[in-house]
């Protein structure tokens, strides 16, 4: 028997089969072979068609059961992770009325600073935990305000996720992990957070039936058969954010434990049951996928949008060198990079910098000693110096960090990026080769709450390497503490 795990990013949709009793991979995939359509009519949006997501999904499990060779009676269970804060709202029908207002979306950031000034610290924090923000539920209000024809045909809103599984069961569902990753959840009465829909004018009837994870969520209906190629009657029993799911994949669901990710951006996140957070503006918090009332454990995620990005842009326009041959030349330049330092925030407004747009900044280059080998390093060093002063603001909220895992890829198959971070917060990365599709299939099986069994799996499947600190620090804090102060000096004047 088998497991199906999909996940919905920005980019692709990737599907993954594993086995239902080991968790060992049997295939992963992901469609289409080029990047997915991003909508920005407006330098602040990015909108993705609902429609489209459900396209490549079908058209990726398709491929799956055929690549794979395997009986689509033979598949048990589904899992779905699906990118983060994302708005879809439909009709009666289940029809969206308009395009899913994306992540990266920030149309939405001063109706959540409002917010927040309105409704008060106090309120937000000890309820939602979190500011509002740019999230789903300050998404909808600016619907709301812009286009009140299109809310007031709205039936249901979703979450990117809930709307795959209502395309593959017909059930029109939620979790309280989505309600949380909306700043829809109140902790405290372990409800809908009623006191941010009542400000925003949101009615409580748009919000879909809540149901656990873990638990038979609906299953493949006729018309999911029809489209996907699956068989009536398999079960959907997971779903999760793509940031909680990476935790999951990594084996991250205990307080101190700590999951990170090295893309396009980066993302630390780390697990607690700190239900009195102190950084609501500069991080946010989450219920994570085993959470429940009687046991709050929560997600704490810092998000760095200026990471890999900022070195793909290098790669694109200094040459075009691979990242391999980038990562030789970068290794052959000192720590510190002979003075030069890159701020990498070019990528937006940074929710750990208060949302303050930095851009990239590139510091003290000198024509006449420095080449592409010193902006690599500085680079691989910039992004990963901006780890480490968001792992300083996370600490305030989740106190001791017991282990740090990351995924084997982008930036952590930099020896330099990887060495830097370990050796500043002086702690052990272990590295794992896992992605979202095959946690959120594995997941799909956790329906006996075996959590240790599952963590298990994890390390005898997937475990490939653990970065230490190195034993010679000076350089890399003195490093450090010249990009902290050139940043510091920088939001001064934002």
């Amino acid at each position: 028997m088998y497991h199906l795990g999909i996940d919905l990013g920005s980019s692709s949709v990737k599907v993954a089969l594993v086995d239902a009793d080991s968790g060992k991979k049997i295939i992963s995939l992901h469609e289409p072979p080029n990047e997915m359509e991003i909508i920005a009519i407006n330098p602040d949006w990015a909108e993705q068609d609902p429609n489209m997501w459900w396209t490549h999904v079908c058209n990726a499990i398709k491929r799956v059961t055929v690549e794979a060779d395997v009986n689509v009676s033979e598949i048990k269970n589904i899992g779905i992770s699906y990118q983060m804060h994302g708005l879809v709202i439909v009709d009666e029908s289940g029809n969206p009325l308009r395009n899913s207002i994306i992540w990266c979306d920030s149309r939405a950031v001063e109706i959540g600073r409002k917010a927040l000034q309105d409704l008060g610290q106090d309120l937000c924090g000890t309820h939602m935990l979190n500011a509002p923000g740019n999230f789903t539920a300050s998404k909808l209000k600016w619907v709301i305000d812009n286009e009140p024809e299109t809310y007031k045909n709205t039936y249901k809103f979703m979450l990117p996720g809930d709307f795959i599984a209502y395309k593959l069961t017909g059930k029109m569902a939620t979790t309280k992990n989505g309600l949380s990753e909306g700043i829809l959840w109140d902790y405290k009465k372990d409800d809908v957070a009623t006191d941010l829909l009542d400000y925003y004018g949101i009615d409580k009837n748009l919000v879909p039936e809540i149901v656990e994870n873990f638990t038979n969520q609906g299953t493949v209906n006729v018309q999911g058969s029809k489209e996907t190629g699956l068989a009536e009657g398999v079960q959907v029993t997971y779903r999760s954010g793509d940031q909680p799911n990476n935790a999951l994949s990594l084996n991250i669901f205990n307080p101190g434990e700590v999951a990170a990710t090295g893309g396009t951006s980066g993302v630390v996140y780390a697990v607690s049951n700190n239900l009195k957070p102190q950084e609501i503006s500069k991080v946010n918090h989450f219920a994570h996928v085993n959470y429940t009332a009687s046991e709050p454990v929560i997600g704490t995620l810092l998000n760095i949008n200026g990471a890999g990005i900022q070195y793909r842009w290098l790669r694109n326009n200094c040459g075009n060198d691979s990242y391999d041959v980038m990562n030789d030349k970068a290794s052959k330049i000192e720590v510190g990079s002979n003075g030069v330092v890159i701020i990498p925030f070019g990528n937006g407004a940074e929710r750990m910098l208060e949302n303050k747009n930095v851009g990239t900044h590139i510091l003290n280059l000198n024509l006449n000693q420095h080449n592409n080998a010193h902006l690599y390093r500085a680079s691989l060093e910039g992004i990963a110096f901006s780890f480490v002063y968001g792992v300083e603001i996370l600490k305030k909220d989740i106190g001791e960090i017991k282990v740090i895992r990351a995924g084997n890829d982008n930036l952590f198959r930099s020896e330099i990026f990887s060495n830097t971070v370990a050796t500043l917060i002086d702690h052990d990365i272990e590295i794992y080769n896992t992605t979202g599709a095959v946690g959120a299939a594995r997941a799909a099986g956790l329906t006996d709450g075996d959590f240790e069994k599952f963590g298990e799996n994890i390390t005898k499947n997937d475990h490939v390497m653990t970065y230490k600190p190195l034993q010679d620090k000076a350089a890399y804090q003195a490093a450090y503490t010249t990009w902290k102060n050139e940043l510091e000096m920088i939001l001064k004047h934002k």
